[in-house]
């Protein structure tokens, strides 16, 4: 695992800004540093060492010495793809899956992606074309980032690696901030600074001349479900599937830990992870024993004979550390369970240099709540006419709220305005309240109706999966699992989001995801094969925490207040919508994820644009990140 910067040569760049990009995210790889200096371009990198420790360095070289590559991630089919190479002439120096990917450019280019089962991006710099390619994993469980406003052109792992180059222009993306409002993150290309963009998951890019071309070379989909396929039979085949994930996901030079917690997921890895070698695990809890999962984790370890490191994290801990997860997710990200997995990553770290996790079985078996409301809605939209549910709607819109006003509200409504995921925080006449730019509102559902076109014949639940599979999973879930073990230097693996696990699960039909008010029922029972009957069944509780709570204790809500009337908040937001909404909170109406996502997005634009802060507005908790930026400001 490592991290990579480069840029597009031009004159008055000084030598030593690849050194200052490639330091400024030293955190992804603390063992190693390189650097390539070509006619056309600049690359620098930085590893941590997890396989082959003596040899690998990077930048890296093909035969000739024409083309450069820099390599973050792990391919876990490296072996077999070496043997395909070895059988074309390609000879091997070392025993890293980067030397594969630089001899299978050589030889097939752009389809070597075909060929590849792991995470990873990567960057090429062809010396003889005077072109770069780079490319991101088939999910987006690595990121790779570049900058192009026409003139100049760099690429990194991280955003924050551009502040440090002289062409590079910071400028926050403010026509996305009604977009972030309601998702809590961009789901597209774009990014919250101007002309930097996303490599999208499954595509890769070639900049040449001047110009940037995006390609994609995966795309999910789900045109081949098996309607035949029974519960029983798709648990048999995902038991088969997740032990030969967690197997390829155990290759490692250095001791490999996992997360865990006390739900299905990272319970069923670390148990198959567990029957290949004796494995370490870390869970994190709280005092409050309402919010703690440790007594779970730590019982299921004890039961299959592993070794479990509890970790805690205290209020201060949570809200003390939030400017530096500002700093280090690049762009403000508000799902609360950030700061438990950077916690929990941190722990992790003093151990172990790599820990699996399960993230990513809820998308692809079917394991979000959400997914049971899609039946009732498609039955209220069969057998009611289309002018009556409107009708409906418009009646009970703004009654006073009854048990079945916000079906008959929603039900008046396509899936792609209805799906939750789509306000999930903010929705558009909420946005009309606390915008201060009115101008600045959008309507979400718009800009992602693409991603619901594209599965428009499918049934409700496989639009939302589809949907999830394509924007929450990797803009949220992966997005803040690699940002937080990556800036304690540890490399997470996520053997459930995985090329060939993906292959399966898209050919499952809804009656082997859920059953009746059973999530993930095939997981479930893959699972209850072996684990506890009381962890395979276990509803599912995300990553709990008492932040709810803790905002209104008087410490931590008044550095939310103090934020709520910023020069930041008055720039962006009618500061006094801020306020009722906190008020809210306090006075029970639940309304932490809105007062997080401002909260969150304050401190973030605190971190990236500090000239644009007063200083008596700057937290002395957050100086240090303050300061970081500044140095380039």
């Amino acid at each position: 695992m490592c991290g990579f910067v480069g840029y597009v040569n031009q004159s008055d760049v000084a030598s030593d800004t690849i050194v200052k990009m490639a330091n400024r995210i030293r955190h992804r790889g603390p063992d190693d540093e390189a650097y390539f200096e070509g006619k056309g371009a600049t690359m620098g990198f930085r590893r941590l060492s997890i396989i082959d420790l003596a040899h690998g360095k990077q930048p890296m070289y093909n035969k000739d010495q024409t083309k450069v590559l820099t390599f973050n991630g792990e391919i876990y089919n490296y072996q077999e793809v070496r043997e395909e190479l070895k059988a074309l002439g390609y000879e091997f120096k070392t025993d890293v899956d980067s030397e594969v990917l630089i001899h299978g450019y050589d030889a097939w280019g752009p389809d070597l992606l075909q060929k590849l089962r792991g995470m990873f991006a990567f960057a090429i710099y062809d010396e003889a074309k005077d072109e770069v390619f780079g490319a991101r994993d088939h999910f987006g469980i690595k990121p790779l980032y570049y900058y192009d406003d026409g003139q100049s052109f760099l690429w990194a792992s991280e955003i924050k690696a551009f502040l440090d180059h002289p062409k590079f222009v910071k400028e926050f993306n403010k026509d996305l901030l009604a977009i972030h409002l309601s998702f809590e993150f961009i789901p597209s290309k774009e990014t919250m600074f101007k002309n930097v963009y996303k490599v999208l998951p499954g595509h890769y890019f070639i900049h040449k001349n001047g110009q940037t071309e995006t390609h994609e070379y995966y795309h999910f989909n789900y045109d081949h479900i098996d309607d035949t396929q029974t519960i029983d039979d798709d648990a048999a085949k995902i038991r088969k599937i997740v032990d030969d994930s967690v197997d390829a996901h155990m290759i490692a030079d250095v001791e490999v830990g996992s997360f865990l917690s006390s739900g299905i997921d990272s319970s069923y890895v670390l148990n198959e992870a567990a029957k290949l070698k004796p494995i370490q695990s870390f869970s994190l809890g709280f005092n409050d024993s309402k919010y703690s999962e440790l007594s779970w984790s730590t019982e299921f370890a004890k039961e299959i004979h592993q070794a479990n490191t509890p970790l805690t994290m205290t209020g201060d801990d949570y809200f003390d550390i939030l400017p530096t997860i500002m700093y280090y997710m690049d762009e403000p990200l508000s799902n609360p369970s950030a700061m438990q997995l950077y916690y929990l990553s941190k722990g992790t770290r003093e151990h172990v240099k790599v820990a699996l996790s399960g993230e990513g079985a809820d998308e692809f078996f079917g394991g979000y709540n959400t997914y049971l409301e899609a039946k009732p809605f498609e039955t209220y939209q069969k057998w009611v006419p289309k002018p009556i549910r409107k009708g409906l709607a418009k009646a009970v819109v703004n009654l006073p709220r009854f048990h079945g006003r916000r079906f008959l509200v929603r039900g008046a409504q396509p899936l792609s305005e209805r799906y939750y995921r789509v306000n999930y925080v903010f929705d558009y006449h909420d946005r009309d309240v606390i915008l201060k730019d009115s101008s600045l509102n959008r309507d979400a559902g718009a800009y992602t109706q693409h991603i619901f076109d594209d599965v428009a014949g499918k049934d409700e639940m496989t639009q939302m999966q589809y949907f999830d599979i394509n924007t929450w999973l990797p803009y949220d879930i992966l997005h803040k699992a690699d940002r937080m073990s990556m800036c304690n230097s540890l490399e997470v693996r996520t053997p459930l989001v995985d090329k060939e696990v993906a292959k399966f699960a898209a050919t499952m039909p809804i009656k082997t995801r859920i059953r009746g008010t059973e999530t993930k029922v095939s997981l479930r029972t893959a699972a209850a094969s072996e684990l506890p009957e009381r962890v395979a069944n276990k509803e599912k509780l995300g990553f709990p925490s008492p932040i709810a709570t803790w905002i209104k204790e008087d410490k931590y809500r008044q550095r939310i207040e103090e934020a709520f009337t910023s020069d930041v908040a008055e720039k962006f937001f009618n500061t006094d919508a801020l306020m009722n909404i906190l008020q809210e909170h306090v006075n029970g109406k639940s309304s932490m994820q809105k007062i997080f996502t401002i909260y969150t997005f304050i401190l973030w634009y605190q971190v990236y644009f500090p000239e644009e802060t007063s200083a008596d507005t700057i937290s002395k908790v957050h100086r240090t990140d303050i300061d970081k930026i500044k140095k380039v400001s």
